[in-house]
Formats: C-alpha cells, structure tokens, sequence
C-alpha cells in the first residue's frame, strides 16, 4: 500500500528525524523546507530507504508557495494522506530586545507556515474524506516561558487555531483527523540557529530528549490516530503544573528559566542565524547536546505502545479484582 506524507521544516531537527522514521516505516515522504541542500539530503535518505521522496524548497510562509508545493506532491508521489506541520524559525531574547520585524518573521512562519500547511492539506483532504494532518506542538503552547515569547505565542495561536478546525471537521462530519503532538525540550540544531540576543548559547530546557523520541511519537500518531498526545515526562509535569498553579509556574520561570536557557561552555558553537534564510548546508537532525540527552523514557515508552501499554494496565487491573474480590470471599 502506497502512503504519501508530507513534512513540513523536513530537512534537519526534529522534521529530518521525523522524515527518517516515516520512511523506515514504509511511508514515500515529500520533505518541504528552504535549504536546498538540507532538502536534498533528507530525499536521498527516503530513497535510501526504498522508498519515493520529492523535495520541496519553499519557504512555508509564502501560502501560494505551500499550495503549489501540495499540487506538485499530488501530480508526482499521488493523494496526500499526511501532512506533518514541524517548521519553526525562533528568536531567544528578552521582548523589548527583540527587534519588531524579527519577532513577526517568527510569528509569520512558527504559526501562519502551520495555518497554510493546514489549508493545503485540508484543501485536498476534505473533499475526499480522508488524511490526517499532524500538528507539532510543545509544552510552550500550553505554558509560556521567557526569552522565548514569539514562539510560545505561535505555539499558544497553533492550539487555538487546530482546536478551531477540528471543531469544524466534526461539525461537518469529516472522516479527516487533525492531530496535536506536543514536544518536550529536544537536542536539534534549532539551538544553533537562532536570532539570539544572549550573551551565551542557548540550550533547551532541561531534560532534553533526542529528536528520535519525538519522531517515533509523530509516526506512531500517524498511523493509529489520537487528537492530542504528549511527549516525554517533562511534557506531562509543565502542562499539569500550569493548570494546578499558574502563579507558580510564573515565578519558577522567572527564578530558573533566564539562566537555564543559556549555556556559556558551547559559546562559538552557533552555525549561523536562519530567521530570513536558511543556513547553507546539511545540518542534519542533532544539536549540540548529545551527552545530556535522553533516548528513552518511560512515558514515551508508554506513547510508543499504548496498545501494549492499555493491555498491560487492564491485565494488572483484572488481577488487582480478582485479588480483591479472594480477599473478601476469604472474609466471608
């Protein structure tokens, strides 16, 4: 069976680890983004792969841009059945240093690249009653933290925007799914790229996962679809806490989160600001925190395989029963 899917940022970080696992999965993958090279790189692993890549160069913000990008996958790979939105340019700095236009540009790419990706797709989806587009969210679109305001804004706007569409989709009777991933702090080069006005390089927030663990959660929601689903333990504690106590997820971001987004020993090791274009090269799916970065966890474990995972807890909770109900028939 022939499954086309198209991602957008595809060619480094989380979107080139995301194109890996699809087509190591069996998916053809059209990779859309702006470096040509990076583009080019992430089709030769689809191919690698054994499986039909195109690339795209184009830059998400342009809509007309998207939408012949989406004309070009259905002519040359067949119907689209996903649709990945992951692309992202950022600006670390306090709000009132962040230049106007550069606060936009994000604004512009971080959430309308993510609207037109959805248009596209819903555009070509909808009138035949099936496909699937995957939102990639974070933490951020549900708890804001400094330095980071044009991108914690997009990523609040992106949720807004898809729980919209949804709606709309159910309204109508639509068999199309529209999907939320929401990401922990990743190791990716997006750290290396940034329009930074820190004095030191900007790092995630602690602890930090390899973008494969954010890749196999997109693959496993594409192919057994589930409207919101979150990804590593940091994920799950930042989004809860935020709803227990706002207050004090307020203060802990000002007492701990200005320092711990920059790291001063990997100052020199920036490969050049990809906010208005993209940064020559192949820069693949990795950052420069490998050492502190984890692989595995037991809740994206749990994401991986939650059919297993459910099956697991109802065989502890038939045995928990049947315990239970031996013991009150040895009381009686």
């Amino acid at each position: 069976m022939t499954r086309v899917a198209v991602v957008t940022g595809g060619s480094a970080g989380l979107g080139r680890a995301t194109v890996r696992e699809l087509a190591a999965r069996g998916w053809d993958v059209a990779v859309l983004a702006r470096g040509a090279e990076g583009v080019h790189a992430a089709v030769a692993e689809v191919e690698a792969a054994g499986r039909r890549g195109l690339a795209l160069v184009a830059d998400v913000s342009d809509r007309q841009a998207v939408e012949d990008a989406a004309d070009r996958v259905e002519a040359e790979l067949g119907p689209i059945d996903l649709w990945v939105n992951g692309v992202m340019v950022g600006v670390f700095g306090k709000f009132l240093d962040t230049a106007p236009e550069d606060f936009e540009r994000a604004l512009d790419v971080t959430y309308l690249g993510f609207v037109n990706g959805t248009r596209a797709a819903l555009r070509r989806m909808v009138p035949r009653d099936r496909g699937h587009v995957i939102q990639v969210g974070s933490a951020l679109g549900s708890r804001g933290i400094p330095l980071q305001a044009a991108y914690c804004g997009a990523k609040h706007a992106i949720v807004g925007f898809t729980e919209s569409v949804v709606s709309e989709l159910i309204e109508q009777g639509s068999r199309v799914q529209v999907s939320r991933v929401d990401m922990p702090a990743l190791n990716t080069i997006q750290f290396g790229w940034v329009k930074s006005t820190l004095p030191h390089h900007a790092q995630p927030v602690a602890p930090i996962y390899q973008p494969e663990v954010g890749a196999r959660a997109i693959a496993v929601t594409a192919e057994h679809p589930r409207r919101r689903t979150w990804v590593g333990e940091s994920t799950v504690y930042t989004i809860l806490a935020n709803r227990i106590s706002g207050r004090f997820a307020d203060w802990y971001a000002a007492k701990t989160l200005v320092s711990g987004q920059q790291v001063p020993d990997k100052d020199g090791e920036e490969i050049g600001m990809n906010l208005y274009e993209p940064v020559p090269g192949d820069h693949g799916a990795h950052g420069v925190f490998d050492e502190q970065s984890h692989e595995w966890s037991p809740q994206t474990w749990w994401v991986e395989n939650r059919r297993l995972g459910n099956g697991i807890l109802g065989a502890a909770l038939g045995v928990a029963g049947l315990a239970v109900a031996a013991a009150a028939g040895r009381r009686r």
